[in-house]
């Protein structure tokens, strides 16, 4: 019998085969250019690095009601792919025949044995062992403001009434926590049940779209709210996931502090920076002496943040908050990185700079008791 760690874990990178579901409502009468669009997108999407396969369904029972699944050798090629411009690019013929989507990601745990399987055997491997959940959705947002706004935006950001916590029966906003560092802006976002449907409530309160309005002044990446469109494509682009997360029992607790980390990865390094971070935290959950009780770490292309539950002054012990203990940790962290000269990750004094270089400045921080 597999025994299961107690410690609550979910990643992107444990090399499992994955299974991509993108559930679809086709509008009345569109259903033709929709195939048209489709073929069109599976034909680029065959040719991407790690897509093994995709089907395209259609209801029995409603006709509107299509589903789109693909597999892919492992989580992030296809996360690679998926956040990245040309995405945004390919999929736009479908929005102009599309109501609603839903996409779900799962890796592969088990698969009946036949031909289909023995054929893909080199294609991506099973998952070892179930993880431990604790029942919340994390994801993040992140954008950035007009140089010079900053002081702005922040007042704006940090003084927005909170939305109902409750969405429906089974959906119910957490946590929200918003950092920024410099003119970059991440708000987290911690969801019991489904996160679609939170985001969405959320967007449709009068508070919050009184501050999207109030902030749009300031965005270097133009939007419009009162265009589905262009507030679809915005979002798209400021969608930050969760690539990974371990944590401990009590990290709820009163007196653990939250954090946030930007790690400024070098062109096309963000992932190998995620993976190698992710890599830490496995292997150091268990230290005593470490005050990290919760990390999630948030990543797309070179974009990497890594969110922190803390028992105990990070200065305390700085090398393990910013996730490079370890012999080869500093060192290959600093290769890929850009670092000013003084920022030695070997060396006290450099990690101690790095720490104050990277920590994000907390806006708010707001848990749903709190709402």
């Amino acid at each position: 019998m597999t025994t299961l760690s107690e410690r609550v874990s979910q990643s992107a990178f444990d090399g499992s085969r994955l299974r991509v579901i993108l559930l679809l409502d086709i509008q009345d009468g569109a259903q033709q250019r929709f195939l048209d669009a489709y073929e069109l997108l599976r034909n680029r999407v065959a040719s991407v690095p790690g897509h093994i396969s995709d089907q395209l369904c259609q209801s029995i029972e409603n006709p509107s009601q299509w589903l789109i699944t693909s597999e892919w050798e492992s989580a992030p090629p296809f996360l690679a792919w998926v956040n990245s411009e040309a995405h945004v690019e390919m999929v736009q013929p479908l929005h102009g025949c599309v109501r609603d989507t839903r996409s779900l990601r799962f890796s592969v745990l088990r698969e009946t044995s036949g031909m289909a399987s023995i054929s893909r055997e080199s294609k991506g491997r099973f998952q070892t062992a179930p993880r431990i959940g604790d029942g919340v959705v994390r994801h993040a947002l992140t954008f950035t403001v007009k140089p010079g706004s900053e002081s702005k935006v922040a007042e704006i950001l940090a003084g927005y009434a909170s939305p109902a916590a409750q969405v429906d029966e089974t959906t119910r906003l957490r946590r929200t926590s918003l950092f920024m560092h410099g003119n970059r802006v991440v708000r987290t976002v911690e969801v019991q049940g489904d996160l679609v449907a939170a985001l969405r409530h959320v967007a449709r309160q009068p508070e919050v779209r009184a501050v999207e309005e109030a902030i749009n002044p300031y965005l270097e990446q133009h939007r419009d709210l009162g265009d589905p469109e262009s507030a679809r494509v915005f979002f798209t682009r400021a969608a930050l996931p969760a690539v990974h997360r371990v944590a401990s029992d009590g990290v709820e607790a009163a007196d653990v502090a939250r954090h946030a980390l930007i790690y400024p990865a070098k062109e096309g390094c963000g992932m190998a920076v995620a993976r190698l971070l992710a890599r830490h935290d496995e292997q150091t959950a268990d230290t005593p002496r470490s005050p990290v009780v919760g990390s999630t770490i948030f990543q797309r292309d070179d974009i990497v943040v890594r969110m922190i539950d803390v028992r105990a002054p990070i200065e305390k012990e700085p090398v393990l908050a910013l996730g490079i203990s370890g012999r080869r940790t500093p060192a290959v962290l600093s290769r890929l990185l850009d670092l000013p000269a003084d920022h030695d990750l070997t060396r006290k004094q450099g990690v101690l700079r790095f720490l104050s270089h990277c920590g994000m400045d907390p806006i708010t921080d707001r848990r749903a008791s709190d709402s």
